[in-house]
């Protein structure tokens, strides 16, 4: 496989440059058991580095929180609101706009190599998104696969070029083609200059397909029944979640506990993967200069308020994900309470290579959280601020979270655009505007043209909550104080002090609006 020499780049050879391993995976929860398969990434990277407890997405679907993820952007700003071409999923204007604006390319041209193997954008490589030919700017290394998650029978676009798989567990197994591309990169990177490896999984999203040694694995586990799994809905919740039949049978029930097991499954492949990868960077001495991180695009649902499976809804299943970081400087073991969102991501990995974070992005640097005890009195801390001081590769933005007070509270947004159909298919009788309806599972569907939503999620040392409010014909809104209320049971809107409420309602509109550090400041408003 030879490297996509298409973009001009500088040149570093320092080799204190840090290098970037970043392991996404797709629809992997936190809440319901997401990460136990995960004994070696937790060995590996939560161990030996950093965990966030609180780690939400800017939106709970693919393409627009995988956007976030590149651009460091929230949906209004990217402009991704969905998984359909006309909502900007790998279209025209992502093309034109954000994606020449992304993490890869600004590290590109800050002399990184970059690799990039799996799952893109759902609409990626199309010929109505520009076909495999169309080489997403900032990657040298091209291995993006067509179209949504799959595990076998798919096209990879190797720097341009269709590549064909079919079914062969030893050869074909994306999230294994995905492992060995990885190492064939690391066998060949020049190890005089930084370099920039993405890996993003199939696991654990739909069609759920296994690696064959794992097939039996957790054929004892059924899907968590929490407080909210198949119940009726009343309603104080929004119509989506009342519509259909509720509790679900015993047969859909089944089905949800078939595609639990098998989810955790497929994650088996990707904790192989993920320790294969840490050991090559260990025996070839690279390690201990690189920040290995890992995460979800966004959470997913098994049968909460009884909807079978899915994401795309603004509750903790959906919008929480797993999140780990070690490298250089990172203290080992660490649980870290402060909250963040996946728009970070971009600007943390600019920071820590010391460049400059654009003014575009909407997310702030992790980097003084990673190497400080949340008080902002450690040791480390104090380092850290000293180099800042002195350094010229520290960007303004770096500088500026140094010296403010790092606080435990923070306000994240969350917007979902929904999506609907004229018909379902097996399930006519749904009518127009809904979309996602599944024959399979009671024809209970997935979204709708107006569940469109914005949300508020908050967390501090005492506040706890989710604000959201709906752009349908019944204006809807929810409230959960999540400090009593874990499972999102009991809407408390209408509880609300009418101070309180306008303010949510304000900081909520500035928001929606906000462009790059502007919602970073909007973010630490105490209401």
């Amino acid at each position: 496989m030879a490297a996509n020499a298409a973009h001009e780049k500088l040149t570093h050879t320092e080799p204190s440059y840090p290098n970037f391993v970043f392991i996404l995976t797709d629809d992997q929860d936190q809440i319901l058991d997401g990460m136990l398969p995960m004994t070696k990434v937790k060995e590996l990277i939560g161990d030996e580095g950093v965990t966030f407890k609180n780690s939400f997405v800017a939106s709970p679907l693919c393409c627009p929180s995988r956007s976030s993820i590149l651009t460091g952007q929230y949906v209004h700003n990217h402009g991704s609101i969905n998984n359909s071409v006309s909502g900007q999923c790998s279209g025209p204007t992502w093309q034109s706009g954000p994606e020449k604006r992304t993490f890869a390319v600004h590290l590109q041209r800050f002399g990184y190599q970059t690799f990039f193997a799996g799952k893109y954008l759902n609409q990626y490589g199309f010929e109505k998104t520009g076909g495999v030919e169309h080489v997403p700017p900032g990657w040298d290394w091209w291995n993006g696969l067509k179209g949504n998650s799959v595990y076998y029978n798919y096209v990879l676009s190797v720097n341009g070029t269709p590549e064909s798989h079919g079914q062969d567990p030893c050869t074909d197994y994306l999230t294994d083609v995905i492992r060995r591309r990885a190492i064939e990169f690391l066998g060949n990177v020049d190890e005089n200059k930084p370099f920039l490896m993405m890996m993003s999984t199939p696991a654990a999203h739909a069609p759920f397909t296994p690696e064959p040694k794992y097939a039996a694995n957790f054929s004892s586990r059924r899907a968590p029944r929490t407080l909210n799994f198949n119940i009726k809905n009343d309603h104080t919740k929004h119509w989506l979640l009342r519509e259909g039949i509720q509790p679900l049978p015993d047969d859909v029930v089944d089905k949800i506990d078939d595609v639990y097991r098998n989810r955790l499954r497929t994650l088996l492949t990707v904790d192989d993967m993920v320790r294969d990868v840490v050991d090559l960077l260990n025996v070839k001495k690279l390690l201990n200069n690189t920040y290995v991180i890992f995460t979800s695009d966004n959470g997913f649902h098994l049968g909460q308020f009884s909807l079978p499976i899915d994401k795309r809804e603004p509750y903790e299943s959906d919008i929480r994900v797993p999140f780990m970081m070690r490298g250089p400087g990172i203290p080992k073991g660490k649980i870290l309470n402060y909250p963040i969102s996946n728009i970070d991501i971009a600007p943390t990995l600019l920071s820590l290579a010391g460049a400059e974070i654009p003014k575009s992005m909407d997310g702030k640097s992790l980097k003084p959280y990673l190497f400080e005890d949340q008080k902002g009195s450690s040791d480390s801390m104090s380092q850290f601020v000293n180099e800042v001081r002195s350094s010229g590769r520290a960007s303004s933005r770096d500088r500026n979270h140094a010296f403010s007070s790092l606080i435990y509270r923070r306000t994240l947004l969350v917007e979902h655009s929904g999506e609907g159909h004229l018909v379902n298919k097996g399930c006519e009788s749904k009518g127009e505007g809904l979309s996602g309806c599944n024959p399979n599972f009671a024809c209970k569907c997935e979204d709708s043209w107006n569940n469109t939503y914005s949300c508020l999620r908050h967390i501090n040392s005492e506040e706890n909550y989710l604000f959201c409010k709906w752009k349908d014909n019944e204006n809807f809104q929810e409230y959960y104080d999540l400090n009593n209320d874990e499972y999102e049971m009991n809407n408390t809107v209408h509880l609300l002090v009418k101070q309180r409420y306008k303010k949510l309602g304000s900081l909520m509109k500035h928001l929606k609006q906000c462009k790059g550090p502007r919602c970073s400041e909007l973010s630490a408003f105490v209401l």
